[in-house]
């Protein structure tokens, strides 16, 4: 994936967390990803829906730049939960990062974490 920073392609995911599905989407993982070249790191997020006609697929793959801090904050969430790759796992790192309303994903709403831009991932 090519940072945002230097433009190399040395952007890589550090860790992932699998959240539950919501109405929209059969997939949600939440990553932290940095780049090996530069100090640059974000939040990312990859959502697949795999509805519709049998040999469709729509998936969408975002970078979310953060403050430091927020995300120092999910680096822990995600650590701290047992079973990062439990998409049903009950842990409080799960109920806060993949928390729904109306069977949609909050996004980071639910976390506190404020997003400044966001970007896409290639």
């Amino acid at each position: 994936m090519k940072c945002p920073t230097c433009k190399s392609k040395n952007i890589k995911i550090t860790q992932t967390i699998e959240l539950p599905p919501d109405g929209i989407n059969d997939e949600i993982t939440l990553q932290t990803v940095e780049c090996e070249h530069c100090d640059f790191y974000a939040l990312a997020v990859y959502r697949e829906s795999r509805r519709g006609a049998l040999d469709s697929e729509s998936w969408v793959h975002e970078g979310l730049r953060v403050s430091e801090g927020d995300f120092q904050t999910i680096r822990e969430l995600i650590q701290s939960c047992p079973s990062p790759s439990d998409k049903r796992c009950q842990c409080e790192s799960h109920q806060v990062l993949g928390h729904q309303t109306d069977y949609r994903w909050d996004g980071l709403d639910h976390s506190g974490v404020e997003i400044k831009d966001m970007f896409i991932l290639r």
